[in-house]
């Protein structure tokens, strides 16, 4: 390393530049370090840029969630408005100077019981109101006693009380009143004007986020338990149709994994809706008439449908079930599907059928002018079912193109039966199915017959007549030898006779 002539030249206000020459006659001259001041520049633009960008990655995760999922976002905007009205209590002085220093609690009203839903806002605010009411007049009752008792008795009567009855009020929501009533009493003059304020404010604040849910974009309960269950139901009847046709088609091995759409596991929807359903018929009992549905619109009876459509869907988990097995079932057992498929597919057909319109009987809120004959059709193809399933013995025998003898023909072997379950429990699944369908329809006749429904216009498709309608009970021979009950719609169809 030597000396530039530049460096040699360095004097008074001219900089000294160091370098290095290299071998093959260049130079490199050699960079001053950054300062402290740099590298603090340096590394703060680096952490306001990845603010910005955490920002703005946030603010493009809650548009996608607004666009996804709008009532989340109106939610968010109506609590926004009533929490704004409500705090004009405080800082205007004339509508503070009539509530008090304690409008804060209007706020905190809201906070407490504004939902997303009508009925579950109603709900809150009721109990809300009714557990600050109490809560001030057990105070207020609490401070009478312990001033009858004495100075010497006060304290202890109060701090007694407040200990018994919040721990019996553990789950209320009048422990907070209560204790600000009663203790406040100990050392405030002004007890009654204390409780009087807290009611107030936290009347105004249920009264408002009332008026706001009711008022804009109201999101009611009852509608969203009406929805779920028809949209369950049309979930239902999608997975049923897929694994059947899945199952069935030839040459393709059939898995989970390579079912074309998602709709064939809406199954899995309707087994985990039970929690959701439940939480919406409280609160969808609690909201006023609104659109097609009255005061005393018969909730519960949604209850029974999900219940029925979860029975159903256990079956449908078990055909699913049954689609993985099949990839260790031998292939000289396709025979034997094909002897089902026919059977099968038009009791899938027909069972698909009904659940189809039971979604436009609960979405429209019309009765069923094609139930009957649809479950006519299902029970007679079942019955269809049930024969070909009898005439399998318990050792197969299938035909083999292994062994052939001088004629040419297959010698048959014998099938273990082992081999035989996967398509077998299938069949029997589809049997039952049917059965637990029957149990839906008769849910969603007594939701109709409840709700007052009016019948459906009906359509152009050719009804049966009455006289090929069997009563329940009634015995139709399929041959000269076997006879198969036709069954109630709410009793499990047999297996055999």
């Amino acid at each position: 390393m030597k000396l530039n002539d530049r460096t040699l030249r360095g004097g008074l206000g001219v900089s000294v530049e160091w370098g290095i020459n290299v071998a093959d006659g260049t130079n490199n001259a050699s960079v001053p370090e950054s300062g402290l001041v740099d590298k603090a520049l340096l590394g703060l633009k680096g952490m306001v840029g990845g603010l910005v960008l955490k920002v703005w990655r946030f603010l493009v995760k809650a548009w996608k969630l607004g666009v996804d999922e709008p009532r989340k976002a109106i939610h968010a905007l109506k609590v926004g408005l009533a929490i704004s009205v409500v705090l004009l209590f405080y800082y205007m002085r004339s509508l503070y100077e009539g509530v008090g220093g304690n409008a804060v609690w209007a706020d905190m009203t809201v906070v407490v019981v504004f939902e997303s839903t009508v009925g579950a806002t109603l709900y809150k605010s009721i109990n809300r109101a009714a557990g600050t009411f109490l809560a001030g007049s057990l105070g207020l009752g609490v401070h009478w006693i312990s001033c009858k008792a004495g100075q010497n008795f006060e304290p202890i009567i109060i701090g007694t009380s407040v200990f018994l009855l919040a721990s019996a009020a553990t789950f209320s929501r009048f422990i907070l009143t209560f204790s600000l009533v009663s203790i406040s009493g100990y050392r405030v003059e002004e007890l009654f004007e204390l409780a009087y304020h807290r009611l107030l404010t936290v009347g105004i604040g249920t009264f408002f986020c009332i008026l706001i849910s009711i008022l804009f974009y109201p999101n009611w309960a009852g509608q969203q338990l009406h929805c779920l269950i028809y949209n369950n139901l049309e979930k239902l009847a999608d997975s049923l149709d897929g694994y059947v046709l899945e199952y069935f088609k030839d040459n393709e091995a059939v898995t989970e994994d390579n079912c074309s759409t998602k709709q064939i596991k809406g199954y899995k929807c309707v087994l985990d809706s039970k929690a959701t359903e439940d939480n919406l018929d409280k609160f969808a009992r609690w909201e006023p008439a609104h659109g097609s549905f009255n005061f005393k619109h018969p909730w519960k009876q949604y209850l029974k449908i999900g219940a029925s459509m979860r029975s159903c869907a256990y079956c449908v988990k078990a055909l699913s079930a049954c689609m993985e097995s099949e990839i260790k079932t031998p292939a000289r057992i396709g025979n034997l599907k094909k002897h089902f498929s026919n059977a099968c597919k038009t009791t899938n057909i027909h069972s698909s059928d009904i659940l189809t319109e039971m979604v436009k009987t609960i979405k429209t809120m019309k009765k069923s002018s094609e139930i009957d004959s649809l479950v006519w059709e299902m029970n007679k193809a079942v019955q269809e079912l049930q024969k070909s399933l009898k005439s399998v013995p318990i050792w197969l025998v299938l035909p083999t193109s292994e062994a052939t003898d001088d004629d040419g023909k297959g010698e048959p072997i014998v099938a273990p039966l082992v081999e035989v379950l996967p398509v077998t429990t299938l069949v029997s699944l589809l049997i039952e199915n049917a059965a637990r369908i029957s149990g839906i329809v008769d849910a969603v006749n007594e939701l109709a017959g409840q709700a007052d429904m009016k019948p459906a216009p009906q359509g152009n498709k050719t009804q049966h007549q009455t006289g090929d309608k069997p009563s329940a009970g009634e015995k139709l021979p399929f041959n000269g030898n076997v006879t198969v009950t036709v069954p109630h719609a709410n009793c499990a169809l047999p297996y055999g006779t």
